[in-house]
């Protein structure tokens, strides 16, 4: 019997700390299991297992191993798991990082799109803004992130999706002259609605106006760029918003452009995956359709 079959017969002894059980669990006799750990001590030259009134428990070396054990075992089941996925894409999982605005402005037509071709790969989006994103992706809790203008990286690959713009918007009855080209610091004597500081896009916003003399201040913050459209909607200020996310209301009239004698540098929403680790099936289906359709 290779070591391989040992550590998974030790394992399955110490989590369920009795050889019946363990027997049953494995489909083996318990002669099978009890053979089977001496083998496994006599080839360590070391104790694994007490005896106790209930069943066995783990020795001080027992606890040592088990922990590697437990972890490797668990890495070859991840590993196998991922093979079993290249059959036709008809089992596995798809893990995608992305903010709700993202999600809600860009990916969903392409995640419509995949699901309808592969019903049977399970769809799981965690929210989260860029640096979240990001750091899911870095410890593996994702697949693939959606990040906007991801810093350069050695362990990250990342592809520009969509170039996306700042764009100022009130009410259309909000009490400004849309006709007039607004500069830095007379936009910013209004009362301005914007992402809070967390977000990478107010940051950007922010290093802008002062690079051009000027700090802004808020008169309102949200977490959501979907309330900042709201918040202007309702005439309660100037909001600094994605053009490419506000398309609908601007064509509506629920919300007008003011004009300014100035650009902010675009940004882009990057697909980002990690460069030294391989994509899952289901990961490289989605990213190869999606920038095929782009």
């Amino acid at each position: 019997m290779i070591k391989l079959e040992l550590y998974r017969i030790f394992r399955e002894v110490a989590q369920t700390g009795n050889f019946s059980r363990a027997a049953q669990n494995l489909f083996i006799s318990q002669s099978a299991v009890s053979q089977s750990i001496r083998q496994l001590e006599d080839s360590l030259q070391t104790r694994l297992f007490l005896r106790t009134p209930r069943g066995v428990a783990l020795t001080d070396d027992g606890h040592l191993l088990f922990d590697y054990v437990r972890s490797a075992l668990g890495l070859l089941e991840t590993g196998e798991d991922k093979l079993a996925q290249t059959r036709a894409l008809q089992m596995g999982s798809l893990v995608i990082g992305a903010s709700d605005t993202v999600t809600r402005h860009f990916l969903l037509p392409h995640l419509e799109s995949f699901h309808r071709r592969y019903p049977n790969i399970h769809l799981q989006i965690i929210s989260g803004r860029s640096g979240k994103a990001l750091g899911l992706l870095r410890s593996g809790k994702v697949d693939v992130a959606f990040a906007s203008s991801p810093e350069e990286s050695e362990t990250l690959r990342h592809i520009p999706c969509l170039e996306t713009h700042t764009s100022f918007v009130a009410s259309a009855g909000y009490p400004c002259d849309f006709d007039h080209v607004y500069s830095p610091a007379e936009l910013a004597a209004f009362p301005l609605i914007l992402l809070d500081r967390k977000a990478s896009s107010r940051v950007h916003l922010e290093k802008f106006f002062l690079r051009h003399g000027t700090a802004i201040k808020p008169e309102l913050e949200s977490g959501a760029h979907s309330l900042l459209v709201d918040l202007a909607r309702i005439g309660m200020g100037v909001a600094a918003v994605t053009r490419e996310f506000v398309g609908k209301e601007l064509a509506a009239g629920t919300i007008r452009e003011l004009k300014t004698d100035f650009s902010i540098p675009p940004r882009t929403v990057d697909l980002c995956t990690l460069s030294n680790v391989p994509l899952s099936p289901a990961a490289e289906r989605f990213t190869r359709e999606l920038l095929q359709s782009l």
